[in-house]
């Protein structure tokens, strides 16, 4: 029996024998602890001088003080306002000290790059929260052996670039200098290949060391994971992973809902992976699964972030998703179960009531679990039929079902047609597929999962078409894009303007 693996797993079990709830204690408790540490921390901020911080501390009910006084921000408007400050050098601005790195995250419908503030506070949170989900596989029937084997993350680049103040680059690369001394042996690809720059070098020299790794966790995006281990198994002539890697259990997730990808997956394994979902944005690690039997996730409540819940509905939001004044804003306490908030967060990097631009739901409000259903501006709805991405999702995911096929990746945009309106789907089934059937079922399938679209798809939405190609066009048009491996993704909803630009490229790849 391996003794290191013996000892890592019998401290994963004792920290995992106490329950998640008793650690984070009352969750409204620790959120208000957790935003009068923000606070005091940064009352000597220009942000914290401005907005009165040191009194917000005084008041009796911080909380609502802390809203009365603080207007909510999207990334356009913080950055415009306080984040360039910073990012020219200038310390105390929304946080102590000078902010050292920057992390680029990726392009939105607000900025083609977006530049997030990372303090040396948020990168502690963010280890912190990281042992936390490794303790939690105490919750896990793991053999000692398995605690021995290496972790393989497919991230971005590690590589940073020094513009003169600041560093920028991927979270991920930011992040692996904090790497405990003791996980450098586990850790996978190592340092060398994690700074590769180009994405199809690093995944050539992955596949080329395969077999000298013992791997028993994969971590990253689902869509560039499963062209990963495609490339393994065809390079060295596999029938499934786990002929070169025998000892891999577990799969952790994050950035886009894994369903889609399910079924391509399963056809890479000889046996079932544990599937562990994670919300790590480059804003700071918001949420993780931490439970068998769940695919929920449950958000770090005491641990440098504050939460609020903005109810995603026409109330507070205009149709292309932009925040209306003064939105209903809940705290942890105040949300329902089964209803999808758009997420703000302030938090120890100077992000302050900060719309991070994804929308929610709670799942269990005694475990403070959610999951992630879409994005703010990534849901359709050209004529009042709010689809979100979490419909467009099981959508596809019951097509595959149905017909047992794999659609690697999809997206749809709206437009006009017959003086009404229409949906065009773009589906990436390698192996083919009839569109017309595919266009007909998905539109079956939302009008069960969609009260709203039932009722436009009577009037308003006069057809559904969509178009069938090899996925191999979705990963051409984000190379195309600068957008390739990493954190990135295809988005689900195409704009009208990317919709255009997307048709474009289609027809040059077929001329």
């Amino acid at each position: 029996m391996p003794v290191f693996g013996s000892i890592i797993k019998g401290a994963i079990e004792l920290r995992g024998k106490v329950p998640s709830r008793m650690r984070n204690g009352n969750p409204y408790k620790a959120q208000k602890r957790t935003l009068k540490k923000l606070l005091r921390k940064a009352q000597l901020t220009a942000f914290g001088e401005n907005f009165r911080f040191s009194e917000l501390l005084r008041e009796k009910d911080t909380v609502k003080a802390f809203q009365q006084e603080v207007p909510i921000y999207d990334y356009n408007s913080i950055f415009k306002n306080w984040w360039y400050r910073a990012l020219n050098g200038e310390p105390y601005v929304c946080w102590p000290g000078k902010i050292k790195y920057f992390a680029l995250s990726s392009g939105t419908s607000e900025a083609s790059s977006k530049y997030i503030p990372v303090t040396s506070d948020m990168l502690k949170a963010i280890q912190k929260t990281s042992v936390r989900q490794i303790f939690s596989l105490g919750q896990y029937d793991f053999p000692h052996e398995f605690y021995e084997k290496s972790m393989l993350m497919l991230g971005g680049s590690t590589h940073l670039q020094y513009n003169g103040t600041y560093y920028e680059g991927d979270l991920s690369g930011i992040t692996a200098g904090g790497l405990p001394f003791w996980f450098q042996h586990y850790y996978k690809p190592g340092k060398r290949i994690s700074k590769e720059r180009d994405w199809q070098t690093k995944l050539d020299e992955i596949v080329k060391k395969a077999p000298d790794w013992d791997i028993g966790i994969i971590v990253g995006v689902p869509s560039w994971l499963q062209i990963l281990l495609e490339k393994i198994i065809e390079t060295h002539k596999l029938k499934t992973i786990h002929d070169i890697w025998p000892n891999l259990s577990i799969f952790v997730h994050g950035g886009v809902a894994f369903t889609p990808y399910a079924k391509g997956f399963e056809k890479l394994l000889a046996r079932p992976l544990t599937y562990m979902e994670t919300y790590l944005a480059s804003e700071g690690f918001i949420a993780f699964q931490n439970r068998p039997n769940t695919t929920s996730m449950q958000l770090v409540l005491n641990n440098g972030i504050f939460f609020e819940f903005v109810p995603f509905n026409n109330t507070n939001f205009d149709d292309t998703g932009n925040i209306k004044p003064n939105p209903q804003v809940f705290s942890i306490n105040d949300v329902e179960e089964g209803k999808e908030y758009a997420l703000l967060l302030s938090s120890c990097a100077g992000a302050w009531r900060y719309q991070i631009g994804d929308t929610i739901k709670f799942t269990s409000k005694e475990h403070s679990e959610i999951i992630i259903t879409g994005r703010t501006k990534h849901f359709l709805s050209i004529c009042g039929e709010h689809l979100s991405v979490e419909n467009l999702n099981r959508a596809i995911h019951m097509l595959e079902e149905e017909f047992n096929i794999e659609v690697r990746e999809f997206a749809v945009c709206g437009m006009t047609h017959k003086s009404m309106f229409a949906h065009k789907w773009y589906l990436g089934i390698d192996k083919g597929f009839d569109a017309q059937l595919a266009a007909r079922k998905i539109d079956d399938y939302l009008k069960l999962l969609n009260d709203d679209y039932r009722v436009e798809r009577l009037e308003a939405i006069r057809d559904v078409f969509a178009e069938v190609m090899h996925s191999c066009h979705f990963y051409n048009w984000m190379r195309q894009q600068g957008k390739e491996g990493g954190s990135h993704k295809f988005p689900r909803v195409l704009s009208k303007e990317k919709s255009e630009l997307w048709e474009e490229f289609l027809k040059q790849k077929c001329n």
